[in-house]
């Protein structure tokens, strides 16, 4: 039997990483990331378009967003596309249970 070990962490949004402390965090190699930029999971803040990759910034709200989708790639073997669809879907139910919520159904 294997434990897990869960820190909860509270990161300020405006803290920022680069593309190489947001992979050391999620542990995984950069050019993970960079797929997930170009599907759209992960979206470097105030980057032009022409901005080369190693002057990309991302804020303290990436980082969950970063971590979920590493998380959901590793554990159900999914491509960078079917990690943007499954983050997409789980956004929606999350979305469609808040308005369940407000008309008081659980």
């Amino acid at each position: 039997m294997t434990t897990t070990d869960i820190t909860t962490v509270w990161i300020d949004e405006r803290v920022e990483f680069s593309l190489l402390e947001l992979s050391l965090v999620c542990r995984v190699e950069t050019g993970q990331l960079l797929a997930l930029v170009n599907e759209g999971v992960l979206q470097p803040s105030g980057a032009e378009p022409a901005t080369p990759p190693e002057h990309w910034r991302f804020d303290g709200s990436s980082l969950g967003r970063a971590l979920a989708a590493v998380r959901l790639a590793r554990d159900f073997e999914l491509s960078p596309a079917g990690t943007a669809l499954a983050l997409d879907l789980l956004s929606q139910i999350k979305a469609l249970r808040a308005q369940l919520r407000q008309f008081g159904v659980r």
